[in-house]
């Protein structure tokens, strides 16, 4: 486990990388900040090794999907192995709702799905199915 950045380096480095921006010589950070060239060079090293915040969200975005598809699949998995349409002692009603829903969720995976085809068009004829 790592140990955390205390609080003054993380400050010093958004400094750091503050004046960089402005074109500011290693030189000249080190002494409006009264560390030594060293520091700044380390710290312009650790600015440059820190992902984004931008860089952090998308991450995240993606472990988020990553997620929600392995749910999908077990959600899929689940509702076939279920066979809702084939439970007797299932209202005329309830049957009515399911297929409702099971049909609002096709449309949306379908958008979904089409997705792809915008963002990935190399993967437009991929097969339906998963290798297995």
């Amino acid at each position: 486990m790592t140990n955390p950045v205390p609080d003054a380096v993380v400050q010093r480095r958004a400094l750091v990388a503050e004046l960089t921006r402005d074109k500011k010589s290693l030189r000249d950070i080190a002494k409006t900040l009264g560390v030594s060239k060293d520091v700044v060079r380390r710290d312009r090293i650790a600015n440059a090794a820190t992902p984004t915040a931008r860089q952090a969200r998308l991450r995240d975005k993606a472990s988020q999907a990553a997620a929600a598809m392995e749910q999908l699949r077990d959600a899929v998995d689940a509702t076939a192995a279920a066979r809702p349409a084939h439970q007797v002692l299932v209202t005329d009603e309830t049957a009515r709702e399911w297929l409702a829903q099971l049909r609002a969720d096709i449309t949306v995976l379908t958008v979904v799905a089409e997705s792809f085809r915008d963002m990935y068009p190399h993967l437009a004829d991929a097969p339906a199915t998963p290798d297995a």
